[in-house]
C-alpha cells in the first residue's frame, strides 16, 4: 500500500488544489492520499473564509482519502513552526511514504540543497544572519540576503527563498531531514497565479483572489470555472444560511482582550516581544479593526502577517510556554480526524496498527485516550473552534456549532 501526504489550508478549495491533489497521487502511485489541514485558522494568522468540515468534504470530494486537523498552534505558527507539525503528523501515522508539495519553482533538488544550508548554518552564513538582522530586517528578508552574500555563484539562493511557498517547502524538507523521516518529498510545480495576485485569472485565480473576490461580491457564480463544480456546490449552500468569515470579523474580540491585558502586557503569549507588546501598549487607543491595527504596528522587521498571527496568539491564548512545551511531546501527539472517504477503510485500519498517536474521531473519547499536554493541545484547538464559531453564529444568526457533535465528513 502507497500513501502519500499533503499539508494544506484549501482556504477556499480550488482548482489548483485539485490539480495538485491529482498529479501528486499519479506522480508517487499512491494509492491513498492524507492531507493534513489547518482548522478555522490559517497560516498567515486569518480565519479561514469557511468552516474547517466544509473544506474538508470539498478535499474529499476532488481526491483526498483521509483530511486530518492541523492543531491550532501550528496552523497559525511561523512557516517553520507549521511546517514542523504538518510534517511531524504525518510522520507519526507511520504509514506515509512520501509528502507532496507545490512550489514556484518546482526543484526539489534546489530546495533540498538551501534546506540542508538553513539546517547547518555554516559560519558565515551565521555572522552574515546576524549583521542583517542586526540592520532591522525581518527574519525572512534578512535569511536571504544571507544566502545571497554567501553563495554568489549560485542564482537560485536570490529568487528560491523568497516565494511563500518556496519558503514552506524549504521548511518541510528541513524537518524531513531533521526527523530522519523515512517519507520521500516531491514538488510540484504550482500552475495557478502568484499568491499575492489580486486579480482573477482568465483560468485560475489563487486563493486570495478567490477570497477577496467572495468578500466584494454578493453572487458568486464567478466561482465557477475557478473551483470544482463539488466544491462550488459545497460554498454555494453553505453561503445560503452563513456568511464567509473575515479578519476584521474578531475586532471587538480582539480589542476587549487587548484592553483587559493592557497593565500586564503581552509577552507570555507566543512569538509576541517585549518590543511588539510595547508597541500594541502605545498604540491601543488608536485601535479601530485587526486589519488596521496591523497595518499601524506593522514596520521594517515585523511584517503585517506576523503581527496578525501574534494578535490571533493573544485573542486565542496562546502562551509562549504552552507552545514551546508541545516540542517536547514530539510536536503532535494525536491525529484528529475532520472526515475521509469510506473506501479508505483500509488506510484507516493500517494507521490504527502502525500510528505512534492516536486517532481521534470522537471529541468524547479524547479524554480517554490522552492525557496532561496532549489534551491540553486538543482543548486549545477547540476553545480557538469555539471563537471561530462564535463569530459565525453571529454573522449568520444561526447556532453555533458544537465541536463535539459536529459530524465527521464520510463519502
Amino acid at each position: 500500500m502507497n500513501v502519500s501526504g499533503i499539508i494544506a489550508e484549501y482556504n477556499p478549495f480550488h482548482n489548483g488544489h485539485k490539480y495538485h491533489l491529482q498529479e501528486s497521487k499519479k506522480a508517487t502511485s499512491a494509492d491513498y492520499m492524507v492531507i493534513v489541514m489547518s482548522g478555522n485558522f490559517t497560516q498567515r494568522g486569518e480565519p479561514a473564509i469557511l468552516n474547517k468540515f466544509a473544506r474538508a468534504e470539498m478535499a474529499l470530494q476532488n481526491g483526498a482519502d483521509l483530511v486530518l486537523e492541523l492543531p491550532f498552534c501550528y496552523s497559525v505558527g511561523s512557516a517553520e513552526f507549521f511546517a514542523a507539525g504538518g510534517v511531524t503528523l504525518l510522520d507519526r501515522l507511520n504509514v506515509v511514504d512520501s509528502l507532496c508539495f507545490g512550489s514556484e519553482c518546482g526543484r526539489i533538488d534546489w530546495l533540498e540543497q538551501i534546506a540542508r544550508i538553513l539546517l547547518e548554518e555554516p559560519k558565515d552564513y551565521r555572522v552574515t544572519l546576524k549583521e542583517e538582522l542586526r540592520k532591522g530586517n525581518s527574519y525572512p528578508a534578512a535569511r536571504s540576503r544571507a544566502l545571497t552574500e554567501c553563495f554568489p555563484t549560485s542564482p537560485m539562493m536570490r529568487t528560491v527563498p523568497e516565494t511563500p511557498n518556496n519558503i514552506l517547502g524549504i521548511e518541510y524538507l528541513k524537518c524531513l531531514l531533521r526527523r530522519r523521516s523515512p517519507m520521500k518529498p516531491f514538488t510540484l510545480r504550482r500552475m495557478d497565479s502568484d499568491y499575492h495576485d489580486k486579480l482573477m485569472g482568465e483560468y485560475q485565480s489563487s486563493a486570495l483572489a478567490l477570497r477577496q473576490a467572495i468578500f466584494g461580491r454578493q453572487d458568486i457564480g464567478f466561482l465557477q470555472g475557478q473551483v470544482p463544480d463539488s466544491a462550488y456546490g459545497i460554498i454555494k449552500k453553505l453561503l445560503e444560511t452563513a456568511r464567509p468569515i473575515h479578519t476584521d470579523d474578531f475586532s471587538l474580540l480582539l480589542h476587549y482582550k487587548l484592553l483587559n491585558e493592557a497593565q500586564s502586557g503581552y509577552e507570555s503569549y507566543w512569538d509576541v516581544t517585549p518590543a511588539l507588546s510595547d508597541r500594541i501598549r502605545k498604540n491601543l487607543y488608536k485601535y479601530t479593526k485587526f486589519s488596521d491595527f496591523c497595518e499601524l504596528l506593522k514596520c521594517r522587521d515585523l511584517t503585517y502577517t506576523r503581527i496578525s498571527r501574534c494578535l490571533l496568539h493573544i485573542l486565542c491564548n496562546l502562551k509562549g510556554e504552552t507552545a514551546r512545551s508541545y516540542q517536547t511531546l514530539d510536536y503532535v501527539p494525536y491525529a484528529r480526524v475532520l472526515g475521509f472517504r469510506e473506501q479508505a477503510a483500509g488506510l484507516l485500519r493500517m494507521i490504527k496498527e502502525k500510528s505512534s498517536v492516536p486517532l481521534i474521531g470522537k471529541l468524547a473519547d479524547a479524554d480517554k485516550r490522552l492525557s496532561g499536554e496532549g489534551l491540553e493541545m486538543l482543548k486549545n484547538d477547540i476553545a480557538a473552534a469555539n471563537i471561530y464559531g462564535s463569530i459565525a453564529a453571529a454573522k449568520s444568526g444561526q447556532p453555533m456549532q458544537n465541536e463535539y457533535t459536529a459530524p465527521l465528513i464520510k463519502l
